[in-house]
């Protein structure tokens, strides 16, 4: 425990730095999910067609390669020096947009479509078929893939190590400088990232007793 105990400051803002990259890219990658899964299913040709582009381009892309483009990349095409953290949030939430739009997708294809033309029979815009029948009904489906894509966002913070962003895969670095054994700090990381990763499967169960119950 001593490599914890006595590095407290350090593993502090390691964890604090995953949960920013992950909550804010979580939180990206949902909102943008949603509205690139609602074209994805689309009635509109063109918006089918974006949002097919975009899941297959940015989907078929290594992460690396997207956060390096936004590391690195974009600072010279906007022409101004931009905080990698900001910029690995973004990368994140881009990227996992990609996974949460098809698992929404997926859960919209379980809706019965006679429930939408339904809806559409009775005065219902595109917007509210979605907001008040298709997507009620698809959020149940969807939480067991959803989780999974978190679990993986989860991990994949890591890869932001890798461009001067401070969270736990940065971790073994910052120890090894002070005489740490890094074969311990990784099994330590190993710990934190099952402890998080378990906290994620406790929330997905709630989640799926709760909407169990109220179906």
């Amino acid at each position: 425990m001593g490599v914890i105990t006595d590095h407290l400051d350090l593993w502090g803002e390691a964890l604090r730095g995953t949960l920013v990259l992950f909550f804010g890219g979580g939180l990206i990658a949902i909102v943008l999910g949603l509205i690139v899964g609602a074209a994805r299913v689309s009635p509109v040709p063109i918006a089918r067609i974006v949002g097919g582009v975009y899941v297959n381009w940015i989907r078929n892309t290594p992460l690396t390669l997207v956060m390096f483009f936004f590391a690195f990349c974009l600072p010279i095409l906007v022409g101004e020096r931009m905080n990698y953290t900001l910029l690995a949030v973004v990368a994140l939430g881009i990227y996992t947009a990609t996974y949460v739009a098809e698992a929404l997708r997926a859960g919209i294809n379980t809706v019965p479509i006679g429930q939408a033309e339904a809806a559409r029979a009775i005065g219902l815009n595109f917007g509210q078929v979605m907001r008040f029948v298709v997507l009620p009904q698809a959020t149940r489906s969807v939480v067991p893939p959803m989780m999974s894509v978190l679990i993986a966002l989860m991990k994949n913070t890591t890869v932001a190590a890798g461009f001067s962003v401070v969270n736990l895969g940065t971790i073994r670095a910052s120890l090894s400088e002070v005489g740490e054994n890094a074969l311990v700090v990784l099994l330590w990381v190993m710990v934190v990232f099952v402890g998080l990763v378990l906290l994620l499967g406790w929330l997905q169960r709630y989640l799926e007793n709760k909407w169990r119950i109220a179906r």
